[in-house]
């Protein structure tokens, strides 16, 4: 089977976003810097910046990310969010909680027309979410 998982790109704050994720959603943080793997640090000044970093929840989602060394191009992710759905309204309003912490709301958490609560917002690292949690 096939996986097919966001894979979030930032400057230098991949380990402070990945981190700040896993105190959103719990669950396992792997990260790999690019000192571990030869010949990867070009810059000795980011040698610890993130090559990969992996977070898996204990509900089986997985969030990637990386920083991008300065010897590469870089453009903030835009026209793309991170959509977290089919969670309970109680999971919903947490993660929201925990996630709306420094970040731009674009559509206040509220019911949803379809039905259940739906909200929209830019993280405190400039990542687009959306959160759709299922009714009642």
């Amino acid at each position: 089977m096939a996986n097919l998982n966001p894979y979030l790109s930032f400057r230098t704050d991949a380990r402070a976003a990945m981190d700040f994720y896993q105190s959103v959603l719990g669950g396992e943080l792997d990260v790999n810097v690019f000192s571990e793997f030869p010949g990867m640090v070009q810059d000795p000044s980011e040698a610890d910046l993130v090559m990969h970093a992996q977070l898996t929840t204990p509900d089986g989602l997985v969030l990637m990310a990386s920083d991008t060394p300065s010897s590469m191009p870089y453009e903030k992710p835009q026209g793309i969010s991170v959509s977290l759905s089919g969670t309970s309204a109680e999971t919903t309003k947490a993660v929201w909680e925990k996630l709306s912490e420094g970040a731009t709301i674009t559509m206040p958490l509220d019911n949803a027309p379809w039905g259940g609560l739906f909200g929209m917002l830019v993280d405190r690292f400039g990542i687009a979410w959306m959160l759709n949690g299922d009714p009642a």
